[in-house]
């Protein structure tokens, strides 16, 4: 067993932008600092108390080549796509999307007031995957398990933490935990091997070899296991580690191909309506 403490390599501060119908966001992963982890291609962060800021929502647009993981802390949205798929999601819940070989669906809050605050990570398909079917499924944050320990509650969404499975099923290997920490409570995350890691602290603030305020991603060294120590009371941090796929990564807006010409196709096959 690895005893050795995997450290933090460096940290990466988010991008405000806009998506969708004019959703304000925090772009973590696919901004210019951190074009992509490898297999995670997007992170970004939403929260609101300002409707205006959210309630134009994702209309119908496409994707094709990965998966989308949005994981909702506070408010409730509908999905709706091509395939005939239809989910709700509400406070604590997780949308699991596989694109796959095309699929066109839409993101639109169920709300007009309060709070709405989550995350969406875009996690690629190996180069044999990216033409699957279309899939779709909704966990609700009582589907999702918990580990209760001394200072702390990990909520397992995708992988495996002390002997507890998430029900997350990617097409890749990938560990997804929510991690609350009470104050001044120390934690240690076993990690695979030459898996590329992060953690994103979204409340408090937490110490290892470097300190990690509220707001800002860790990327991780490759080996080891992560330990941290919360500084604050209320500390809140995702963690994702995920199996390399080490393959060539063709963008081109909503589609993430392998190579120029299938990321050409996937817009010809949307303009024709092929896609979805």
């Amino acid at each position: 067993m690895n005893t050795k403490t995997r450290n933090i390599s460096h940290l990466i501060e988010g991008i405000a932008t806009k998506d969708g119908a004019g959703v304000n966001l925090t772009r973590i992963i696919g901004s210019p600092e951190l074009n992509m982890l490898d297999p995670f291609l997007l992170l970004d962060e939403f929260g609101s108390e300002n409707p205006n800021d959210y309630i134009a929502g994702f209309p119908p647009h496409p994707h094709r080549g990965f998966e989308t993981i949005t994981y909702m802390l506070n408010g409730k949205f509908t999905h709706k796509d091509s395939a005939g798929n239809e989910g709700h999601l509400s406070d604590g819940g997780v949308q699991w999307m596989t694109a796959g070989k095309g699929v066109v669906h839409s993101e639109m809050p169920e709300q007009s007031e309060g709070l709405m605050r989550g995350f969406q990570l875009w996690l690629n398909l190996p180069k044999e995957k990216k033409m699957i079917d279309p899939s779709y499924h909704d966990i609700q944050a009582d589907k999702i398990p918990s580990v209760l320990l001394e200072n702390a509650k990990v909520k397992v969404i995708s992988g495996e933490f002390q002997s507890t499975e998430g029900p997350g099923r990617p097409h890749t290997g990938v560990l997804y935990l929510d991690v609350h920490l009470n104050k001044s409570s120390s934690i240690s995350i076993p990690i695979n091997e030459n898996w590329n890691a992060f953690i994103y602290v979204y409340e408090g603030d937490i110490e290892s070899n470097l300190s990690v305020p509220k707001g800002n991603l860790a990327v991780l060294d490759r080996d080891g296991i992560f330990e941290c120590r919360s500084i604050s009371s209320d500390t809140k941090f995702i963690l994702a580690a995920g199996e390399p796929l080490n393959e060539p990564v063709a963008r081109g807006g909503p589609f993430v191909m392998n190579t120029k010409g299938e990321v050409l196709q996937a817009f010809d096959d949307y303009q024709s309506g092929k896609l979805g």
